[in-house]
């Protein structure tokens, strides 16, 4: 059996979509499914390895709105609004 594994383009920004003004950190990190759960969020962030437009941001409670960007593990995340028909 050939397995083919692809390599996501480095730089690629992978949308978060949101449907409220805003989310917080430990929230966007579960919703977009790099963490398993707030625990495991809140250590990555305490631990500093997580940037926030790209500064290191140490607050789980951080408020992230459209626009705003985080990092984790090589991969951005861009904040989105999903505009409603």
């Amino acid at each position: 059996m050939k397995v083919v594994v692809k390599k996501k383009a480095s730089g690629e920004v992978v949308p978060v979509w949101i449907y409220s003004e805003f989310i917080k950190l430990q929230d966007a990190l579960k919703y977009a499914n790099v963490v398993y759960s707030g625990g495991e969020a809140k250590q990555l962030i305490l631990d500093e390895q997580v940037k926030v437009n790209g500064e290191v941001c140490t607050m789980r409670g951080k408020k992230l709105r459209p626009g705003d960007k985080f990092e984790f593990m090589g991969k951005t995340f861009l904040i989105s609004t999903h505009e409603s028909d």
